[in-house]
């Protein structure tokens, strides 16, 4: 579908070291502010159990994971908004994705140089917030100018629901608060689409941990879960050196060892690909048979002829219904004939919602 997370932090937080783990697209990982100039965009397999338990059963001759897009964005430093640094380009960068990653330093390493001399993850957090707020705020006043006129003077009825949207989306931002936190109506944000405010996209942050503190945190992880918890969003610890070790193990026994070893049921990297995913409001459903064993990936909340769609235009235009089988049912009974004998196989229209693991099969006509 295109969609894009967006890795961001100060520079020397482990984001392009993350990153490296996370693609093969291999971004430079060096020891000073910088490194990462241009954005390094990786295709990246979403891990999906169930994807693997249907190959099982199915033994199709072809298997197609879901994926996702994440770029590794320059690092930012204080002044971006106003073009310091790489902060024009950064800007741009991040503007054209959907979701944010903010990387978060929470690990002391004196042999690690940090850009501001200490380490203090709230205080990078808000660098990189205050340089995105004031942008967004510039774009803000600058559509408040072009409509003024006609809010103030006059019936344009539109034209003040516009002025008093974009005002709370101002007041909100001079509080050093981002436009996602704002208090404004689910239909009422249609007044700021047309200026792609940097601070409403969605936002997880990941708190690089040294390896003695990849299970259970440390302080500096508690503070952030503080400040994330104001925002509803979802923070995720990870050891960026740890997950660069697994990356240089060759196989799947050795990489499960390694992680039994150290106490973990599960990558960093798939636990962060998987929250990307979740971040981007994505969900799955898939088509099972002897050919292809197949993920899509679909919004959540797509209808049945949305979800068809996605595999092809010409299934959306003549959709007549779907056959949908639940992946439990599937997984229960073990094949589609057996879950059609046991009445598991339901037949729906054009408003049935696709749930997250359904597995469907479309009839269409065009």
């Amino acid at each position: 579908m295109g969609l894009q997370c967006g890795i961001v932090g100060l520079p020397n937080v482990g984001k392009s070291t993350l990153f490296n783990c996370l693609s093969n697209a291999k971004a430079q990982a060096a020891n000073f502010p910088f490194c990462t100039i241009e954005p390094n965009v990786g295709v990246i397999t979403v891990p999906d159990e169930r994807l693997t338990k249907l190959t099982e059963l199915v033994n199709p001759k072809n298997v197609v994971p879901n994926v996702i897009e994440i770029v590794d964005i320059a690092g930012l430093v204080k002044g971006a908004s106003k073009g310091e640094g790489l902060g024009n380009q950064f800007l741009a960068n991040i503007r054209a994705t959907n979701a944010i990653i903010h990387v978060l330093r929470c690990f002391d390493n004196d042999n690690v140089i940090h850009v501001d001399g200490s380490v203090d993850p709230i205080r990078d957090k808000e660098i990189i917030d205050t340089e995105l707020q004031l942008k967004d705020l510039e774009s803000i006043e600058k559509k408040i100018q072009k409509i003024e006129k006609a809010a103030k003077v006059g019936n344009d009825k539109e034209a003040k629901k516009a002025f008093e949207v974009l005002t709370v989306y101002k007041n909100h931002l001079l509080e050093g608060k981002s436009a996602r936190t704002a208090p404004v109506a689910e239909e009422d944000k249609e007044y700021i689409a047309d200026i792609w405010l940097l601070t409403v996209k969605p936002v997880m942050y990941v708190c690089n941990v040294g390896e003695d503190d990849v299970n259970t945190g440390n302080a500096y992880v508690e503070r952030v879960r503080e400040v994330a918890k104001e925002e509803n969003a979802e923070v995720l610890i990870i050891s960026a050196k740890i997950e660069s070790e697994i990356a240089e193990l060759e196989s799947y026994e050795e990489r499960q060892m390694f992680l039994d070893d150290l106490g973990l049921t599960e990558s960093g990297v798939n636990k962060l690909i998987k929250a990307a995913y979740k971040l981007l409001n994505l969900a799955t459903y898939f088509t099972a048979g002897v050919q292809e064993v197949r993920a899509w990936t679909i919004t959540q909340g797509f209808t049945a002829p949305q979800a068809a769609g996605v595999i092809h235009t010409d299934f959306e235009k003549g959709f007549i219904r779907a056959e949908v089988i639940k992946y439990k049912d599937f997984v229960h009974y073990g094949s589609e004939a057996a879950c059609k004998e046991a009445g598991k196989l339901s037949v729906e229209g054009k408003t049935y919602v696709v749930e997250d693991g359904d597995i469907m099969h479309f009839r269409f006509n065009v």
